[in-house]
């Protein structure tokens, strides 16, 4: 059996070895101040539309700039409906490969062998830079308000909260924000083709600070995936 490791979904951070850079502009509010509160059903509403339906593969190009260094490579993501992960990425000339498997909100193994804290965002994170919005936890607040085309929703539990707002339109626009005691633990802002395909992705981490951006230049709908792409890269 695959180790799994177990992260806080709402922390566990990092940088999966891409791109990121602070933000020093005034963040766009995602859920509005003073905003209903709603029901299970209307959460698993909007999470199932985002919730992937069949398997795809995409590839996409990186950078990660922080006040110290940029760099930048191609990876890969393979998702496999509803919640499944191959996340695979190498910088310039092969330097600087790694790969993870995802499950849901956490990580079965992750190469090469360090804590998931090291390679990984948050989990709302990582999800949300692919255009996937994660269903709350048992117990967390839920709120949220769907009007013309905006659909903007919060879980809180004490004050630890991740937001979600999606937006209809070519394209559509998808972000998210995870808090940690009430502090910004990173914030996604991405695009995608009404399709489905997604264009690129933004993630900010304000304490670094540092930014990873994304740009995909390939999205392949994929019948089936052999075996072998869950199985752990031999070293």
């Amino acid at each position: 059996m695959l180790q799994g490791f177990r992260l806080d979904r709402r922390v566990g951070l990092v940088y999966l070895g891409l791109w990121l850079i602070g933000c020093h502009s005034a963040p766009p509010v995602l859920v509005p101040a003073g905003v209903a509160t709603v029901g299970p059903e209307q959460v698993s509403h909007w999470v199932a539309a985002s919730t992937p339906a069949s398997r795809a593969l995409h590839r996409f190009s990186w950078l990660y700039v922080d006040d110290q260094a940029s760099k930048g490579g191609r990876g890969s993501a393979r998702i496999a409906a509803p919640d499944t992960l191959r996340f695979d990425f190498a910088g310039s000339l092969g330097i600087g490969k790694g790969s993870a498997l995802v499950v849901g909100d956490s990580a079965r193994w992750v190469v090469p062998e360090r804590s998931v804290e090291d390679l990984v965002p948050s989990f709302p994170l990582l999800w949300a830079l692919l255009g996937v919005a994660m269903p709350p936890q048992t117990g967390d607040r839920l709120a949220g308000s769907e009007h013309e085309g905006r659909v903007a929703w919060r879980y809180a539990d004490g004050a630890d909260t991740v937001e979600y707002l999606r937006q209809a339109g070519d394209p559509v626009t998808f972000s998210a924000e995870v808090r940690r005691a009430g502090k910004v633990v990173g914030r996604t802002r991405m695009t995608i083709r009404p399709d489905g395909a997604p264009i690129k992705a933004r993630l900010t981490v304000p304490s670094v600070p540092a930014k990873l951006e994304i740009t995909f230049y390939a999205t392949v709908a994929t019948p089936a995936f052999p075996p072998e792409t869950w199985a752990r890269p031999e070293p």
